[in-house]
């Protein structure tokens, strides 16, 4: 049950979807004290049925999530929006993005009093700097859904001078008590070093070989192609070592027969949508960590979550330079940074820690220090809620008319 003064979350995305964007969300749902915070989403899967495990409720429309994004399903959000705000007094309305969830946070807003904040991820603004300077209608309604919201949260500073970059395109101010930045994080006491992996290794046929490993949509700017042919320039030097990537995406076959065409398809393992209660196990099978994203039209790694989740587990990252990712990866510090663009330097620095496992550790130690210290869900969780509640309103939710 909410109480008095709760938070109310809009999101398109939430588990059992899968996604950074989705873990974010399932994330808020456990950390923020029980009863805080009402989750509003769509129906996905069986998710319904998983919805126990949080620690706050989660009120799922009765249609499919990807009905959201419809006029008549967003209209149906924003009714049930604001009868959740009504009935639980919300003090405060996150969106766990802009589109479509800031339509109903809006709808709110305007009959309820209860103001709103969008959070931003990176690509999104990407595609939507692109929208507006091609349509006078997406520009007018970004123009709106952005001036209306109290807070914009971006999860980097990268994403941050994005999202003001994108603010001053549409003409609006973005004065500093409104575009924050709250890094993610990971949960350190899910992802961590020393588990025992032989039983996922024996499951996903991962025995026998040093692995590195990249967990990510397979999709073009991820840069498992990178990796790929990082694997192939090593196959002669180090005769066990192998790519381990987790995720599924369009860009499957086109990955299988690039590893095909480098003689290097017997040493990948492609492992599709790994079960979450895996993932640790599967992070602990490998030696380094490949985060090889790079900037493409409307895609971009705003923070990287996976990055965080490596980290945990104490593996070395070698990550590339674009986006937020030199925000989650110190360079020299918690990994190495690299222009994934450069096959050469990316093979380079993991030459560098194969034969270095001194400095390998050092990094992986440094990596696990920092996501107990500030990269975690918790600290996340409390930013959030401080957020909305400094910018809420206590005040009596206006009556039906």
């Amino acid at each position: 049950m909410a109480k008095a003064g709760s938070q109310l979350l809009l999101s398109y995305d939430f588990p059992p979807m899968g996604g950074g964007i989705a873990r974010w969300m399932g994330e808020m749902a456990n950390r923020y004290p029980s009863g805080r915070l009402i989750v509003s989403t769509g129906q996905f899967g069986k998710g319904a049925l998983q919805d126990e495990q949080f620690v706050n409720p989660v009120d799922r429309l009765p249609l499919p999530s990807s009905r959201l994004r419809s006029v008549p399903g967003i209209v149906r959000w924003s009714r049930r929006a604001e009868a959740l705000a009504r009935t639980h007094q919300v003090e405060f309305v996150w969106c766990g993005n802009l589109k479509p969830a800031a339509y109903p946070a809006r709808w709110v807003k305007s009959r309820v009093g209860v103001p709103y904040g969008i959070l931003l991820h990176g690509g999104d603004l990407l595609i939507l700097r692109r929208q507006v300077s091609r349509s006078s209608t997406k520009r007018r309604a970004a123009r709106s859904l952005l001036d209306s919201a109290a807070l914009l949260v971006c999860n980097s500073d990268y994403t941050a001078a994005l999202c003001r970059s994108v603010l001053g395109d549409l003409s609006l101010p973005a004065p500093h008590d409104r575009v924050h930045t709250v890094p993610l994080g990971a949960d350190p006491n899910v992802f961590r070093p020393g588990l025992d992996p032989g039983e996922v290794r024996r499951r996903y046929r991962l025995d026998g070989r040093r692995w590195l490993l990249s967990v990510a949509r397979l999709t073009r700017h991820k840069g498992i192609d990178v990796g790929i042919q990082v694997l192939a320039q090593l196959a002669r030097e180090y005769p066990d070592l192998g790519y381990a990537v987790v995720g599924t995406g369009d860009d499957l076959r086109e990955l299988e027969s690039l590893g095909q065409g480098l003689g290097v398809s017997d040493r990948i393992r492609f492992l599709g949508q790994v079960p979450e209660i895996d993932l640790p196990e599967v992070y602990n099978s490998a030696e380094i960590y490949l985060g090889l994203s790079r900037v493409m039209t409307d895609r971009v790694e705003g923070f990287g979550i996976s990055l965080a989740e490596a980290s945990a587990c104490g593996l070395p990252v070698i990550a590339g330079t674009s986006g937020g990712i030199p925000e989650t990866v110190e360079d020299q510090v918690s990994g190495l940074l690299v222009n994934s663009e450069e096959v050469n330097r990316v093979t380079a620095a993991v030459r560098s820690l194969l034969n270095d496992r001194s400095l390998a550790s050092k990094l992986g130690a440094k990596g696990r220090e920092r996501v107990e210290r500030y990269y975690n869900w918790d600290r996340v969780a409390v930013e959030l809620a401080r957020l909305g509640h400094g910018h809420g309103t206590q005040a009596q939710v206006r009556p039906l008319r």
